[in-house]
């Protein structure tokens, strides 16, 4: 749908050339859905938050979440594949494995496919298409649970207009690579009654090549080489009523529809050290059948009233299916005996795995390869109530937030292998096939209510929010020992629940109109696996800083402390390996203290010393430690394995800093962005101390030019540099960053 979608938006673009719409939506109903306002309502906030608006996110024109988050002070994120189709996000040192330790909400709502059952899941919506990201931390965290510990990621989908708008972004980039956003949408009355019907369309659509080449052994002039990349297809839109703004009892109901489809020719495998120096953007024989496909659908029906000039109630009603399956190398027998091996085992110690090596390299006909197919359906489900009240009593006026949700979800996975071999002309070939659900079928249910209370009191200088959320959550899990599913093939039934008050307090104090202070402290959580003897993860939560906002500055300084009476790691095949533990099971690790700095500075140097164009310039900058209280053997899962009292967690590098500087005056603009991240053990096990995530200076610039009143032209070079490093060594051998990309094209508003 998306090259008529931008035909359209093109076509009415120049039927009302020079008309500007406007650009943000008139339902009332966005301050109940955005967790930290628009960027100038950050400064009362009791805790850290930073809000990234559409202008934000177009001046680089990216699609990808890491390079658009590591904007963001304390927010760390973890590469895979190069092109963020599956973030690693973690916040102030949480495990970032698939995000499963944070909140992640599209307009409020939980994204993840089955956010208490499994919430180390794949998929994530497109960012490229977000009117605005909003990242929060600290105590007023905890309305937007479960995961309270880091914080909360909230994308606001593109408003619907007041009047016939849109826009259409046409761009072209390096490994064939293709971005096509377009949205159209109008706002009108309703005859006489002062009723209104919105409504917004909108289509994204991105692909690649991929910068990873396939060893084939048929390639040459008429044998193109096999694609390593990806195609995705998102589709959305949004109908809403609502009564005359000026209505005693204002209302307005809205539908929601989105669609996502993916295709991702990618794989787990990376490389050895030696194959990775020679070449690292290499990829095996072994791998040439891997990919991924997904499919995913959200309804939403969100009702709004205000029933007095004081109070408000939202409620939302929601539903999503995710189907996914990551065909993919899972293990490898070298000499044809039936022993297999796991893919990170031979890429860890390639020395002691020399048969499997030469299969995974396609110089091995005897061995067998098993590609497992990671087969399983999600849904998530429930109905979200808030309400809001506003009073005072005597000098203090109050913001009294409320909240229930009644949440269900579930994750089946029916799993099963196909074994290939290698032919004489190195390429692979299917060999068996297993009974499908043979390796895994199980099915992992949760039933949560949650519910919160927070209280906003302001008076004079200060403004203190006192929080209460009371998770009530149970988790099943059944495993059945063969492909049927009845009675006398179930193999294990498990459950536990989980019921906890998580308490947060947060304070600001305005010193004066520019500086202010805030401190906080809350209850971290996130609940355990299904096992009766899984703990949930606890912690204690603090931070102390101030924020400075003037009429070209803003600035922040906040220093934390996560102090971990019980950290958990969920075993994910993408960890790299589970000791005794099985795929979704979650593993207590201890006691972890988590501690840092962040600092934002935000100016424009441009206007503040009147130089007739605008230097806008921002630095980010992270600083974090952390420690493990306690050995953790070998059985602990992925890359926690065998770490020793007093090591650092892996994958959490102590020094982030991202810096921006930019030109612009009225009909052009350029960006230069810089992010910089220190290297950090890949795997805490000493045997694997070589396994480090490579230091990296990175490089990002984009420009446009405005020829028409309502038509800019873009470009942009992403890793300006063309710098090599290794991103990760899980979840099996050195995979790369992605190298040096050119993008260029057309943007149209109207």
């Amino acid at each position: 749908m998306d090259l008529p979608l931008v035909a359209a938006a093109v076509a009415m673009t120049f039927g009302v050339q020079g008309v500007k719409a406007e650009t943000e939506s008139s339902s009332r109903l966005l301050d109940r859905i955005t967790i930290t306002g628009d960027p100038d309502r950050i400064r009362p906030v009791p805790g850290s938050a930073q809000s990234l608006d559409r202008e934000v996110l177009d001046r680089h024109g990216y699609s990808d979440p890491h390079r658009i988050l590591r904007a963001v002070p304390g927010v760390n994120v973890v590469e895979e594949e190069g092109y963020g189709q599956f973030p690693h996000i973690s916040m102030r040192g949480t495990p970032p494995e698939r995000n499963s330790r944070i909140t992640v909400m599209e307009d409020g709502v939980l994204v993840a496919p089955a956010p208490y059952a499994a919430p180390a899941a794949y998929y994530f919506p497109p960012m490229a298409r977000m009117d605005r990201v909003e990242v929060q931390k600290g105590s007023s965290a905890i309305r937007h649970g479960p995961y309270t510990t880091g914080g909360a990621i909230n994308m606001l989908s593109t408003p619907i207009p007041g009047q016939t708008s849109g826009r259409a972004d046409v761009l072209f980039g390096s490994n064939n690579g293709r971005r096509i956003h377009a949205n159209v949408g109008d706002t009108v009355a309703l005859g006489e009654s002062g009723n209104q019907f919105g409504w917004v369309l909108e289509g994204f659509s991105e692909q690649s090549d991929g910068f990873k080449r396939l060893d084939n052994p048929a390639s040459g002039p008429n044998q193109p080489d096999l694609d390593t990349g990806f195609d995705r297809r998102n589709f959305m839109t949004k109908l809403r009523w609502n009564t005359d703004p000026a209505a005693a009892v204002y209302q307005e109901l809205e539908f929601k529809y989105a669609r996502d489809d993916r295709s991702i020719d990618d794989t787990y495998l990376g490389l050895t050290q030696e194959d990775f120096d020679a070449n690292p953007f290499r990829r095996y024989v072994g791998s040439a059948r891997d990919e991924i496909n997904t499919e995913n659908e959200l309804f939403q029906l969100r009702h709004y009233i205000t029933p007095t000039a004081n109070t408000d109630l939202t409620t939302t009603i929601y539903r999503t299916d995710t189907v996914r399956n990551w065909y993919k190398l899972h293990e490898v027998d070298g000499d044809g005996d039936g022993n297999f091996t796991g893919i990170s085992a031979i890429l860890d110690y390639p020395g002691q795995f020399a048969d499997e090596l030469a299969w995974v390299r396609g110089e091995n006909t005897q061995g067998r390869g098993a590609l497992r197919a990671n087969n399983r359906e999600y849904y998530a489900q429930g109905i979200d109530l808030k309400g809001g009240y506003w009073f005072d009593t005597g000098a203090w006026s109050h913001e009294l937030e409320v909240g229930v949700r009644y949440h269900e979800d579930e994750e089946d996975r029916y799993q099963w292998h196909d074994i290939y071999a290698v032919s004489d002309q190195g390429d692979l070939f299917l060999d068996e096939r297993e009974p499908f659900g043979s390796k895994t079928n199980r099915l992992t249910e949760a039933d949560a209510i949650a519910t919160y209370a927070q209280n906003t009191m302001v008076r004079g200088p200060w403004q203190i929010a006192a929080g209460l959320r009371y998770e009530d959550i149970e988790i099943r899990r059944r495993d059945w020992g063969t492909p049927q599913r009845n009675s006398s093939s179930l193999d294990r039934d498990r459950s536990n629940t989980y019921r906890v008050w998580i308490p947060g307090l947060g304070v600001t104090y305005d010193i004066d109109s520019n500086w202010s202070v805030l401190a906080g402290v809350h209850r971290g959580f996130a609940p355990g696996g299904a096992s009766p003897d899984d703990k949930e993860e606890r912690s204690t939560n603090y931070e102390v800083g101030f924020r400075y906002s003037g009429p070209n500055t803003r600035s922040e300084v906040i220093a934390f402390f996560n102090e971990y009476s019980n950290i958990n790691i969920e075993c994910t095949a993408v960890g790299g390996g589970c000791g005794a533990a099985d795929i979704g099971d979650t593993v207590s690790a201890g006691e972890v203290d988590i501690y840092g700095l962040e600092a934002l500075l935000i100016h424009d140097l441009g206007r503040s010393q009147d130089l007739g164009i605008s230097v806008p310039i921002s630095l980010g900058y992270t600083w974090t430690q952390s420690e493990f209280k306690q050995d953790i053997g070998g059985d602990a899962p992925n890359q926690w394995a065998n770490a020793r009292r007093g090591d650092s967690l892996p994958e959490v590098p102590e020094h982030q800093i991202n810096a921006s500087i930019g030109l612009a005056q009225e009909v052009w603009r350029l960006t230069l962005n810089a992010n910089y991240v220190n290297s950090v053990n890949a795997k805490a096990d000493p045997a694997l101390s070589s396994q480090r995530i490579d230091s990296r200076l990175l490089f990002d610039v984009s420009g446009e030019y405005r020829v028409h009143d309502n038509v800019r032209l873009f470009g942009a070079v992403e890793n300006l540099t063309d710098k090599e490093y290794v991103a990760h060594y899980r979840p099996a051998g050195a995979r790369p960053g992605k190298p040096r990309e050119f993008w260029a094209g057309v943007k149209v508003d109207f």
